[in-house]
């Protein structure tokens, strides 16, 4: 079993901070798809729709 990276945790929390993945992916230094990629991993681990 895979255990769930802080960086899917991070790309969750800056999106609810910042109300969107392009300025979550400018506050963590990442690209729109990276953080889009990792919200998606997350929701699939937890098996819940985040956003």
């Amino acid at each position: 079993m895979r255990r769930t990276g802080l960086t899917e945790f991070d790309a969750v929390l800056a999106v609810s901070r910042r109300g969107s993945f392009r300025a979550a992916a400018r506050e963590l230094g990442m690209s729109t798809s990276a953080i889009s990629a990792a919200v998606a991993a997350l929701e699939q681990r937890l098996a819940v729709r985040l956003f």
